[in-house]
Order: structure tokens, then C-alpha cells, then sequence
């Protein structure tokens, strides 16, 4: 009985849809011998896979069993409890060695068995990473588990047309399959992915102000941690930066950590720090250090700008056709130009012709400037185009705290978000988030967790007792 519509029915009418048509597939029965010998195949392959990926989780479960079904239990016992005891007073002598030797080769090992093997499929299904295709599963191939001190890394092989950017999508799907805080991604080679699951925050606690070195460092300086414990060392010679972040992100730790670094240089006659000082309230604290290179009126500032704009117009000229590359010397030293509130001097600047001329300074020396050994260090809080047009003309950003998504992109460009860079879910406590931010190198389109460290003002109040007027005096 069909119906022609609703409440009405009508007898007697023959569709004109005809049966449905089913195939059914060609079932060929293979042999036994075929099936046993594809399976032993398989456990042959991954047992090797498994003993070559993870040796010393194999020793230890292999050997006790060993020498228990060789020699009996009593032996057996002996050689655990040896072995037991033996890595007992490695860790206690050597933590370290032994973390990296035994401690984190068998944490890989069974977060590999525990974690990851064992949920791999549900999660590549359940997020949509793995496919149906007539009646096969197909999943990404999970190839290795390697852990640091600080977090899980993944290597995988993606299904054959994915790419990336189908993993990035996904990294909080993944983070909370694998039950992790977080995943970031990364391709290391064409179609494979490495999936990075921190365990801990090695960021999670303000960096002191590190110590300043006897060594005289132009090109890069310490000024704080990666995520994974390590330090960290900030280019500054040969590029320029730009630091951005909402209040209180901690833009000034990473503007005093860098001059922090930089001042064994200057005292050795290599480095000339120029400072434009806007708010009056940052670099203001140090201004001792910078001797008549500090400016703070937005006239000053400019007249400082085209000052550097001629120092670095007379050395390209003095380098054409000898030189390609600044190196620094007394004679020719690298000259830093930090600023502290860019947008100040440039959208929020009310005399258009003061505007016009830091513009067009900011412009030639963030164009040219680098290879004649003069870098812009700058920091502001909005990121928006309108307030720095110039902001493509950095080839290094670092974003700190931002509000919103979508400016993590205006900072580190298209896509940096999507590989991990959450510049804008970093914490507003001071405590934890101040400092923290994502730097984009020139060189690199993945985004680098790093924290940078506190200078207080004690220590620039030694900065200033130990160096001022050093500078000058070179």
C-alpha cells in the first residue's frame, strides 16, 4: 500500500522501482598453509621490529625467563636481584646518564606497549584519521615511541593522500585520545608526521635572570628555556625581531634578556645598544646603560631613527663590492635597536610628520639594515596591520599572550596556530604565562615554545653598576 499523501492512501498501484540488485563477491577459500604461514609472517616481522626498536625492554623481559628455564629459579632470582640493585645505585650515583641510558628507553618502551599501541586504532577511527575502503581498515603506521625528559615523541606514517595539515586539524582529538595536554605536529619528510605529547611544563615557573657570561656573544644570547628544558639563545646579529603581546605578557623579560646578554659585547667595543623608550617606564629603569643612545620623546625618537638610518647608509656604501656579510668590529660594531611600544611612535603618534619619519626610518632599517650589522629589536601589544604596516618586514616574531586566535597568524603568519603555537591560550597569571611565548624563526616555519627569563629590577640595577658607561668608554 502506498501513500500519495499524508492521510491518504491508494490500492493497487505497482512500482515502478525494480528489486534492488545484490552482488556477491567471489569467495575463493585459501589454504590453510597460506593463512599460518602469512601469520607467523606477521608475528616474525613485528617481534624483530619490536626487539630492534627497543632492545632493553626485550633484555629484561627475556633474560629472567631465560635463566630460569636454563639454570632454575634460584639463579634467576640472583641475576634480578644483581641487576636490580646494580641500577638502583647507577640512578642514585648518575641520575642523568641513567635517565638517558636505561630511565627513558624503558619509559618509551611502555608507553609504546601501554599508551599508544593499544589505543592507536580507536583513536585514528574515532578521529578520522584512519579509513574504510571496501570493507578494509586502513590506519597510519605507528613506527616509533622516543621520550625525553619533558615529553613523548611520536613518529608516524600517514596514510598514502593525507597530509600534514589532516593531523593538525586533529591535535586536540589526539591530545585527549592519548590522553596528553597537548599535541603538536610536525612533518619531518614527506608522509610522515612526528607527534610531540608533552608530560610535564618545564615552563611552568618564573626563569630567573640568567647569569651574564664571560664570553662575548654578538650573534645569539641566552635568554631563557625551551619547552624541553634546554636553553635557549636568541639571533639578534644579522636579523630582526619583533616581539608581541597583550599587557603583561612579559615583553620586557624578553627586551632586558636580550640587552642582558649583549652587554659583555658592548663593553668590548662590538655592540652599540640604542634605545626608544616611549612609555618612559621600561627602558627608562636602565637608561644609564645606553648612554646618549636612549630616547624617549617621539621627536627624539625619530631624530635617533635617521640617525641609525645614516650609519647604515654609510657603511653600504663603504661596503659595495667588498663585503656581503657585517661582521662586528670596533670599528664597524652591531648596532641593536630596541623599542618598546613601536606602536606608539607609529599608529598612536597624533604629529603626522613625526609619524612619517619614524615610518620611513623603521622601513629602511627593518629593508636594509642587516647586512651592515644594524637589527631592530621591537615590542608592541596590538598586532593588527593598520597598527604596524611594517610587521612582514621581521624575519624572527615572537608571540607572547594574545587575545584572540586569530592574531597568532597576524604575528607568526598563516598556519602557525594550526602547528601548535596557542599563543593565545597561554596563561594570564603572571606566575606561569609572564614570558612565555612562541618564536618563528626566518629559517623555520615551526613555532618554538620558549620561556623567557625575569630580569627584575635588582638586576638591572646591577647591569647599570657594572656597565654603564661601557659603551662609551669602548
Amino acid at each position: 500500500m502506498l501513500r500519495k499523501l499524508p492521510g491518504d492512501y491508494t490500492r493497487d498501484i505497482v512500482s515502478t522501482v525494480p528489486d534492488s540488485l545484490v552482488f556477491r563477491p567471489t569467495v575463493v577459500n585459501t589454504p590453510a598453509i597460506f593463512t599460518i604461514a602469512a601469520i607467523v609472517f606477521r608475528a616474525v616481522v613485528g617481534l624483530v621490529r619490536m626487539v630492534w626498536r627497543h632492545p632493553l625492554a626485550c633484555l629484561v623481559l627475556v633474560v629472567p625467563f631465560t635463566l630460569w628455564a636454563v639454570y632454575g629459579w634460584r639463579v634467576a632470582l640472583v641475576a634480578v636481584v644483581a641487576t636490580v640493585s646494580a641500577l638502583a645505585g647507577w640512578r642514585l650515583a648518575e641520575p642523568v646518564s641513567f635517565s638517558a641510558w636505561v630511565g627513558l628507553r624503558l619509559r618509551a618502551w611502555w608507553r609504546w606497549m601501554w599508551i599508544y599501541r593499544r589505543h592507536w586504532q580507536p583513536v585514528m577511527v574515532v578521529s578520522g584519521l584512519g579509513k574504510h575502503i571496501s570493507g578494509r581498515e586502513y590506519l597510519p603506521r605507528l613506527l616509533k615511541v622516543t621520550c625525553t625528559p619533558t615529553a613523548d615523541v611520536v613518529a608516524v606514517r600517514m596514510l598514502s593522500g593525507q597530509s600534514a595539515a589532516d593531523w593538525q586539524d586533529r591535535a586536540d582529538n589526539l591530545a585527549h585520545g592519548f590522553a596528553g595536554h597537548e599535541c603538536r605536529i610536525a612533518s619531518a619528510k614527506p608522509g610522515r608526521v612526528t607527534l610531540v605529547f608533552p608530560r610535564r611544563d618545564m615552563l611552568a615557573s618564573p626563569i630567573p635572570a640568567l647569569p651574564i657570561s664571560g664570553d662575548v656573544q654578538v650573534s645569539a644570547v641566552p635568554v631563557g628555556l625551551r619547552d624541553d628544558g634546554s636553553p635557549y639563545r636568541l639571533k639578534l646579529h644579522g636579523t630582526h625581531v619583533l616581539v608581541a603581546g597583550a599587557t603583561g605578557a612579559g615583553k620586557g623579560s624578553w627586551l632586558w634578556s636580550a640587552i642582558r646578554g649583549l652587554l659583555p659585547a658592548q663593553r668590548a667595543g662590538l655592540v652599540e645598544i640604542w634605545a626608544l623608550d616611549p612609555k618612559l617606564m621600561e627602558l627608562s629603569y636602565g637608561r644609564a646603560l645606553f648612554g646618549d643612545r636612549y630616547a624617549a620623546d617621539p621627536g627624539a625618537c625619530a631624530d635617533l631613527l635617521e640617525a641609525a638610518v645614516k650609519v647604515m647608509q654609510e657603511r653600504a656604501g663603504r661596503f659595495a663590492g667588498v663585503q656581503r656579510n657585517h661582521v662586528a668590529t670596533v670599528d664597524d660594531p652591531f648596532i641593536l635597536i630596541v623599542v618598546d611600544e613601536v606602536a606608539f611612535l607609529t599608529a598612536y603618534q597624533t604629529d603626522r610628520k613625526c609619524r612619517e619619519r619614524i615610518v620611513a626610518a623603521l622601513a629602511t632599517l627593518t629593508t636594509q639594515g642587516r647586512a651592515v650589522g644594524v637589527g631592530v629589536l621591537a615590542a608592541l601589544q596590538d598586532p593588527r596591520k593598520e597598527i604596524l604596516s611594517i610587521r612582514n618586514l621581521f624575519p624572527d616574531k615572537i608571540a607572547l599572550r594574545l587575545d584572540e586566535p586569530s592574531q597568532v597568524d597576524l604575528v607568526l603568519g598563516d598556519g602557525a596556530r594550526d602547528r601548535g603555537a596557542l599563543a593565545d591560550q597561554i596563561s594570564t597569571n603572571p606566575t606561569t604565562g609572564a614570558g612565555v611565548g612562541y618564536v618563528r624563526l626566518e629559517t623555520s616555519p615551526e613555532p618554538v615554545r620558549v620561556r623567557a627569563a625575569y630580569v627584575s629590577d635588582a638586576d638591572i640595577r646591577a647591569m647599570v653598576a657594572e656597565y654603564a658607561g661601557a659603551g662609551e668608554a669602548a
